[in-house]
C-alpha cells in the first residue's frame, strides 16, 4: 500500500477524535512534518478541501489560518474556505506572558489575519 500524506481534512477529522489540546498540537505537527516531506508539486492539494468543524471555533480557524499561510509560501491564493473563519476575539495559544508578546511580534501574517496568536517558531516544533 503507498504512502498517503494527511489532507487538512483528515487533520480537522483527527482534531475531533482528539482528546484535548495536547493531542491536537500534536496533530497538527504530524500534519506539518508530512507536509514539509511531500514535493512542492503535491503540497496545495493536500489543502485544498475543507475540514469539518472541529467543534471548537479556536481549531477550525486555526486549520484555515494553517493552510492560507502554507498555500502563500507557495505564493499561491488560499483556499476559498479559508475566508470566512475569522475569530472576533484573537486566541494567543500560550498563557505565559513572554509568549503572548512574542506572539504579538512573530504570528505569521495569516495567523494574525485570522486572529490566531503564535510565534511562527511554534510551527517548527515538530
Amino acid at each position: 500500500m503507498a504512502y498517503l500524506p494527511m489532507t487538512m481534512t483528515e487533520l480537522g477529522a483527527r482534531l475531533v477524535a482528539a482528546e484535548d489540546d495536547r493531542v491536537r498540537w500534536k496533530l497538527v505537527w504530524e500534519f506539518l512534518e508530512e507536509y514539509r516531506w511531500e514535493e512542492s508539486e503535491r503540497q496545495l492539494p493536500l489543502l485544498r478541501e475543507e475540514p469539518e468543524p472541529v467543534g471548537d471555533e479556536r481549531w477550525d480557524v486555526l486549520l484555515a489560518a494553517l493552510a492560507e499561510h502554507l498555500a502563500a509560501r507557495h505564493d499561491a491564493a488560499p483556499p476559498e474556505w479559508t475566508v470566512s473563519r475569522v475569530l472576533r476575539t484573537p486566541w494567543f495559544v500560550s498563557e505565559l506572558p513572554s509568549k503572548r508578546a512574542e506572539a504579538l511580534v512573530w504570528a505569521p501574517a495569516a495567523f494574525r489575519k485570522h486572529g490566531v496568536f503564535l510565534a511562527g517558531s511554534d510551527l517548527e516544533a515538530a
